[in-house]
């Protein structure tokens, strides 16, 4: 049996009809760019986020990215966040002329290390940007100890409904990134994406800027971008928002259920399996494993058609764009050897008991447990 890394179609045959009615009505309305079906959707992400305000974007990219800018990170400045993640959150940094200054991850839930941030912490950091990797919340109270009076943007895109003490991520600090990619728990038909905060003024800030910094008709006090979130996008987005704590409740049950067939079978004894901290709301955007012969199993499977991933194969301090910044292998020994050893295997709430037992089944076989 071929078991795949993510189905959407299985998501999306259920709302078909009305998806087909919203996307009809975008196409009828001709208005593609902002808009009223934009500024429903925002409503209604801030209400379900519990924040204040949110802004649509047009990707998870460049929710980073205009948070930054509306943070006014430039050249000189530092930004401080986890060696292990998308490119993106690194990316972003040194587009803008700052400096990414990397540090390590807790080796149980990937996330950025509060120890290691406190060391990096200097008179030019300008922002720290922890990522909730996986779908779990990063743990915000021990970062915010750490960072002091440092502002804290989150990069939210794989951790739509995780939350860190009773309160949804991209409600802490001064803004959360999300992203919208279709592989992501809530997805669009494409790009997208949302910055979340709780405050007026930075709201107007990200308003302005998402619209190359325009405050009134060609009136620009400020230099943005072209960051607009496109109507369909967020007519898509309107539909699934309903259903989207559902296919995570799906995702929890499922990532359970391997965890438990895992350890009937003694696997437990053998990979590391992840673990769902306490007041985390981890969402499963991914399950992820650490294996012994990871290419080897990952091959196996692949052979076997199971599909499975790496996220990710190179923490950032070692990428080649960013050898000069002085990072050398074994600086950030628990992000390289998590780049060595993770394997994301399938989670999605659709996959069946069959499709569950395939999984587990082979990774036995691999193993010869």
């Amino acid at each position: 049996m071929s078991v795949p890394l993510l189905d959407l179609k299985r998501q999306y045959e259920p709302l078909r009809d009305d998806m087909e009615k919203v996307l009809a009505e975008v196409a009828a309305g001709q208005y593609f760019i902002l808009g009223p079906q934009v500024e429903n959707f925002e409503r209604a992400a801030a209400t379900w986020l519990g924040v204040d305000h949110a802004v649509g974007v047009a990707s998870g990219t460049d929710a980073l990215l205009v948070a930054l800018m509306a943070l006014d990170v430039g050249p000189g400045d530092e930004i401080i966040l986890p060696t292990f993640s998308f490119f993106a959150t690194a990316g972003v940094v040194a587009r803008l002329g700052a400096t990414p200054v990397f540090a390590d991850i807790d080796s149980v839930d990937f996330n950025m290390d509060p120890a290691g941030l406190r060391d990096r912490i200097s008179d030019r950091t300008k922002a720290v940007l922890p990522v909730h990797l996986f779908g779990q919340s990063a743990d915000l109270t021990a970062l915010a100890d750490a960072a002091g009076e440092v502002p804290g943007l989150a990069d939210c895109a794989q951790a739509w409904g995780a939350d860190f003490g009773g309160k949804y991520v991209g409600g802490h600090g001064v803004m959360g990134a999300f992203s919208f990619f279709p592989s992501k728990n809530l997805g669009g038909f494409g790009d997208g994406g949302l910055v979340t905060t709780n405050d007026g003024d930075t709201a107007a800030a990200l308003r302005e800027l998402r619209v190359h910094g325009q405050s009134g008709p060609y009136l620009h006090p400020r230099v943005g971008g072209n960051f607009r979130l496109d109507a369909i996008q967020a007519a898509v987005l309107r539909v699934k928002l309903p259903h989207v704590q559902g296919w995570i409740q799906g995702r929890r049950a499922n990532a359970m259920r391997l965890v438990d067939l895992f350890t009937q079978k003694g696997l437990d004894e053998v990979i590391g399996l992840p673990v769902a901290l306490s007041g985390r709301g981890h969402t499963f955007n991914q399950f992820v494993i650490r294996a012994p012969e990871r290419d080897d199993l990952r091959q196996f499977l692949n052979d076997r058609g199971i599909g499975c991933a790496v996220y990710y194969p190179l923490p950032l301090h070692l990428q080649p764009c960013f050898s000069g910044l002085g990072y050398s292998e074994g600086d950030l020994p628990v992000a390289e050897q998590a780049s060595r050893e993770v394997l994301a295997l399938p989670v999605f709430p659709e996959l069946t008991e069959d499709e569950i037992g395939e999984i587990v089944g082979a990774i036995a076989e691999f193993y010869a447990v």
